[in-house]
């Protein structure tokens, strides 16, 4: 199956926390979007790593994606190397993305930026020739996508482009709440993390009306890039 659009994640819940409401637009206007979680998070405080499949499962299902995938590589210490590389080129080759958006380049976890890193590292690679993989005991062809993004976690990075996702905040926040395991609920008696705290689940919304504020929409998301922005014409720009 071809995608438009691969998003990857360190774990599961980065792509709908950061870009959700972008991945729901995208599906609105009929692209076909997939995600691949590169672990299962299982060395998160809350939850089990049984219980986040089936929430990023259901987090799927209510973003509508095409397809999601779990790579099972070690949370906190898969590393960039050509074992991990190669897993991740079999699946751009798989779904020869046009663009594939994943974690951002410096963030608080420490496998973000190494998530970042090791899925651009592994879009160029997959681009060339003499790079041999087989999926389903069937040789793959080289593809590189058109267009690497990072979008953006817990600092608040400066953005090169933002998305208007006005009218698709409602998608991504029910999303989220699909990973009922991982954020605030005054209820629960799992232990406290930064992203189980009341001000985290309000920040999804504020940060997002901040940077909607700053374009003149009412919510947005933004993303940085490895190259310049090129626009065809001036107008162009919103």
């Amino acid at each position: 199956m071809k995608l438009d659009i691969l998003v990857f994640g360190a774990h599961p819940d980065d792509a709908e926390l950061s870009c959700g409401a972008t991945i729901a637009k995208e599906i609105s206007l009929g692209k076909k979007v997939g995600i691949i979680d590169l672990t299962r998070g299982e060395l998160g405080t809350r939850g089990s790593a049984e219980l986040r499949d089936k929430e990023a499962a259901d987090a799927a299902k209510i973003l509508g994606v095409q397809v999601r995938e779990n790579l099972r590589f070690r949370d906190g210490f898969f590393i960039n190397d050509e074992a991990h590389q190669l897993e991740i080129i079999k699946m751009i080759r798989k779904y020869q993305p046009e663009i594939v958006i994943c974690n951002a380049v410096d963030d608080r976890h420490i496998d973000h930026g190494k998530g970042s890193k090791l899925v651009s590292d592994a879009c160029f690679l997959s681009g060339l020739i003499r790079i041999e993989t087989q999926l389903d005991n069937q040789p793959q062809q080289a593809w590189r996508p058109k267009l690497v993004y990072h979008y953006i976690q817990w600092k608040n990075l400066v953005p090169d482009f933002v998305v208007d996702v006005t009218g698709f905040m409602d998608v991504k926040v029910q999303s989220l709440m699909a990973y009922s395991s991982q954020f605030y609920d005054p209820e629960s008696k799992e232990p406290p993390t930064p992203i189980a705290t009341k001000n985290f689940k309000d920040s999804i919304l504020y940060r997002a009306a901040d940077l909607g504020r700053l374009i003149n929409t009412d919510y947005a998301e933004g993303f940085t890039v490895e190259r310049y922005v090129a626009v065809s014409r001036i107008t162009d720009l919103i």
